[in-house]
């Protein structure tokens, strides 16, 4: 813990490359289920995806039937404590390639990221996005 708090989660959805297509930051202490959707929201592309692969923190009612009227299928292993099986083994299998989207590490070139400076989360969003831009930018 810092004098800022607990610190920073970035929630980013990427497309099948790794690529980063929104990105959102906030407070480490809430779960990501609650951020995923306003992350979601900041989509920049004109069409929703089909799918959205997630671990098992993702693994939620409210955010399945959010993701469906959406028109997104939720992809991701059910939590060990859950009851009802939400998910099925078939569609599972496209789990397997979620360290493609799990590569936000590139974003970790950035010192201004890794240490982060900046004092107000407005700032450090700014700097997020400035460093998705280039990474957008080297993969043309």
């Amino acid at each position: 813990k810092t004098k800022r708090g607990k610190g920073t989660k970035i929630m980013a959805v990427a497309d099948r490359h790794g690529l980063p297509l929104a990105v959102a930051v906030e407070s480490a202490t809430p779960h990501e289920v609650k951020l995923a959707e306003s992350t979601l929201v900041q989509l920049v592309i004109p069409e929703a995806p089909q799918n959205l692969i997630g671990d098992n923190a993702y693994d939620s009612d409210r955010l399945d039937a959010t993701l469906r009227s959406y028109g997104i299928e939720l992809i991701s292993p059910h939590r060990s404590n859950r009851k009802n099986k939400s998910q099925d083994l078939r569609r599972l299998r496209r789990y397997r390639r979620r360290w493609k989207i799990e590569r936000l590490a590139w974003l970790q070139n950035f010192r201004r990221l890794v240490v982060r400076y900046e004092r107000y989360a407005e700032n450090f969003l700014g700097m997020l996005y400035l460093g998705c831009c280039i990474i957008l930018l080297r993969h043309l």
